[in-house]
Parts: structure tokens; C-alpha cells; sequence
């Protein structure tokens, strides 16, 4: 089974990237996000360029409260990314709401998979779909250093 989170009232999503306030995302994952700890901003700017962006925004101020980002090409495959939720307004499900929000925009698209990782969050995204790999003996990693 699978969730449906709806956000808050008070808060919408988009993927417009004018409404991206791209110097608050940057700060949110190069100092709070232990994937993204140091990222410079320069490469989260073309992260940001080249890849799919949802936000979640308070209505009344249009500040950005939340973010993810999806690395797709829209017809077979969807990597979820630097998914993010400001701390002053987490607890109010911002962050279920924007990973449906996710996952419901890419559902047409008629992708295979969306493939994300966590360290700490299989709660939140199990209630919304994602199940651990099936045969993560079929998947490799090609690392590069930092």
C-alpha cells in the first residue's frame, strides 16, 4: 500500500526552477545534509541546472521550505535526490507530501524504477512505495573520489 500524503494548508509544490531560491537550497544540503556536507555552490548550481526540482512553498510568504531533486530522462529511469525539508517547519509531513508530490508528477512517464538512497528515512519512503532492492547483487557502483 501506498500513501498519498497531502501538504499542509499553507504550503504548495513545483517544479517552476524561477521559484528555486537556489542560494537557500545550497546551504540547506552543503551544511545540514550529511550527503551533501561541503558541496561547493557551484556544483549544486549546475546539480540544480541539469536535473528535475520540486519545491514546497509557504503560500502566504513564498518562502521555500522543502526540496528535492530527481536526475531523469523522463522514459526509463529516475534517480531522487537531495529530498530536504527546512528544520523550522519539519514534523508537519512536508517531507512524505513533497516525495509523493515526486512520485506522482514521474508516475505517467511511465519510468521502470525511481532508485533513491537513505541512510536514515526508509520509514518515510517505504509508506510511499519504495522497497529496499530486490537483488542489489544485480547493481554496482562505479565511486569516484571527491
Amino acid at each position: 500500500m501506498t500513501d498519498t500524503p497531502a501538504l499542509p494548508e499553507g504550503y504548495e509544490t513545483s517544479t517552476d526552477p524561477g521559484r528555486l531560491d537556489a542560494a537557500r537550497v545550497h546551504h540547506w544540503l552543503s551544511t545540514d545534509a550529511y550527503w551533501a556536507l561541503g558541496r561547493p555552490r557551484d556544483k549544486q548550481d549546475r546539480a540544480i541546472a541539469n536535473s528535475l526540482n520540486f519545491g514546497v512553498y509557504d503560500t502566504a510568504s513564498g518562502e521555500q521550505a522543502a526540496y528535492a531533486r530527481v536526475v531523469t530522462d523522463l522514459e526509463t529511469f529516475a534517480y531522487l535526490c537531495d529530498v530536504y525539508v527546512d528544520p523550522a517547519v519539519r514534523g508537519k509531513g512536508l517531507g512524505g507530501a513533497l516525495v509523493a508530490a515526486v512520485r506522482d508528477h514521474l508516475r505517467p512517464y511511465g519510468l521502470r524504477r525511481i532508485l533513491l538512497a537513505t541512510r536514515d528515512a526508509h520509514g518515510v519512503y517505504e509508506k510511499l512505495g519504495f522497497a529496499p532492492l530486490e537483488r542489489p547483487d544485480e547493481w554496482m557502483l562505479l565511486p569516484f573520489a571527491p
